[in-house]
């Protein structure tokens, strides 16, 4: 890192993988300032660590000493137009300027750099990662995560030692910026197809990736992925729920309150009698996932590994439970590809079998959309009841033809669309058990609206 920069300024700070960066640059000193679109609770997040954040596209909003060009570092995200007014102002003026990806893989060089990938289940499992090597090895290790732990409630780990872990997005080939010592690769489900041509290329850029492991480095791969590898140099381990892989859980029983106790086979070893604190059987796969990346970089404490899968208490926005009672439950969750929704709403199922889901989903992207509406019907249809929201566009521009409309049509349960300004009043009137908002857009602004509406409805203290 080069240290004559001693003012960062950030282009769309309120993304969850820019703020992790933006919060360590405050922490070794530097003066960082962002913009993004809209305030969030990320953003007043960073405010309060002393961050100054504005939300106008304007030159004038920016304080004098990031127009120093000589001592100032820009780091933008993709998901900001190239018209953006401020970017442009910096790319135009000889600013360096430097890309999220770009400057995840420059902090990363001289760690011992453990990577987790995928379509799907990446930010669960680094967040899981992050926590059991935290532990197990008594505060090693640091973190750059894309979702906000609820155990160290951020996305930035700060601790001893050279262990690092990320999030490799696949999103604009970001992950091509990294080199790691153990990979991990959770799923290669066809995705971003706006980014990418097909499904093909998606899987060969996932190859290029595990290709970059460090020589005698580590692949550990969710099992019946298919990837062509050619670097003889590194081992590979498989992992999965309950099937037979190097790493599998074993002997798998309910808690009753959606958790689960397992064995986990490794290699070398049994890891007898876990117990996951996060909920859904989802999350014991992903922890199979962490615990092998934790026993491939070596040097850890079994028992604390352990307490630490006990204790991890989850990342926002993933299986997140706001109200669970035998009267009412109320969850959110990221989900936002069918795939996704489909692992969400059968963890839900098999937590509540006997009781009526009511799913909430905001579809986010219109090419996404687009490209997988058979698929976001099929998932969703495993609800009893589904309520949609239109489209949330984020980077894109409309598609003529594209539209929550699309979904609803080819769902085979009771469904409606509604507008986001009137869900709580709909919802409201209705007889409701199980109740799940999903999705990647800002459908998260309702969740404490939810929260307490449904607290004040069912007279919850």
């Amino acid at each position: 890192m080069n240290h004559k920069f001693k003012n960062v300024y950030f282009v769309g700070i309120g993304g969850i993988g820019m703020s992790a960066i933006a919060r360590y640059f405050k922490h070794i000193g530097c003066n960082v300032m962002g913009y993004d679109k809209t305030q969030t609770v990320i953003t007043d997040a960073l405010v309060k660590l002393g961050i100054s954040v504005h939300f106008d596209d304007n030159i004038s909003s920016i304080d004098d000493i990031y127009l120093n060009k000589e001592d100032t570092l820009v780091v933008y995200t993709p998901a900001i137009p190239n018209s953006h007014l401020g970017l442009r102002y910096f790319v135009d003026n000889g600013y360096n300027v430097v890309k999220r990806s770009k400057m995840l893989g420059t902090l990363s060089e001289g760690k011992f750099l453990m990577a987790v990938a995928g379509t799907h289940g990446k930010t669960s499992t680094s967040t899981m990662l992050s926590h059991f090597n935290y532990i197990a090895t008594k505060g090693g290790g640091s973190a750059f995560l894309g979702g906000i732990s609820k155990n160290h409630n951020s996305n930035l780990l700060l601790g001893s030692g050279d262990r690092l872990t990320v999030e490799a997005d696949e999103f604009d080939r970001s992950f091509l910026q990294l080199f790691p010592d153990i990979a991990i690769v959770t799923s290669t489900d066809a995705d971003h197809l706006d980014i990418y041509d097909n499904h093909d290329e998606l899987k060969k850029t996932f190859t290029q990736f595990v290709e970059q492991i460090k020589p005698n480095g580590v692949l550990i791969y969710k099992k019946g992925i298919e990837l062509n590898i050619t670097n003889s140099k590194i081992k590979t381990y498989s992992y999965s729920l309950d099937q037979d892989s190097d790493f599998r859980a074993k002997d798998i029983t309910s808690c009753g309150d959606g958790t689960y106790r397992f064995n986990i086979k490794c290699p070398d070893r049994v890891i007898q009698n876990c117990r996951l604190g996060a909920i859904g059987l989802i999350n014991v796969e992903n922890a199979v996932a962490a615990v092998a990346a934790v026993w491939a970089a070596g040097s850890f404490d079994e028992q604390l590994l352990k307490e630490a899968m006990d204790s991890f208490m989850g990342v926002k926005r993933r299986l997140e439970l706001y109200i669970n009672t035998p009267e009412i439950v109320y969850m959110d969750d990221y989900a936002h590809h069918p795939t996704e929704l489909e692992s969400a709403i059968r963890s839900l199922i098999d937590i509540y079998p006997e009781r009526k889901i009511l799913g909430i989903f905001q579809p986010h992207l219109y090419t996404r959309t687009r490209d997988f509406v058979d698929g976001f019907a099929r998932s969703l249809s495993m609800c009893d009841e589904v309520v949609l929201l239109p489209i949330y566009p984020a980077r894109e521009e409309p598609i003529e033809g594209v539209n929550s409309e699309l979904i609803f049509d080819k769902l085979t349960v009771p469904a409606c669309i509604i507008e986001k300004e009137n869900l709580i009043d709909f919802i409201s009137d209705k007889n409701l058990d199980v109740v799940v908002s999903f999705g990647a857009g800002n459908i998260d602004t309702l969740c404490q609206p939810i929260n307490n509406m449904l607290h004040k409805k069912y007279n919850l203290s």
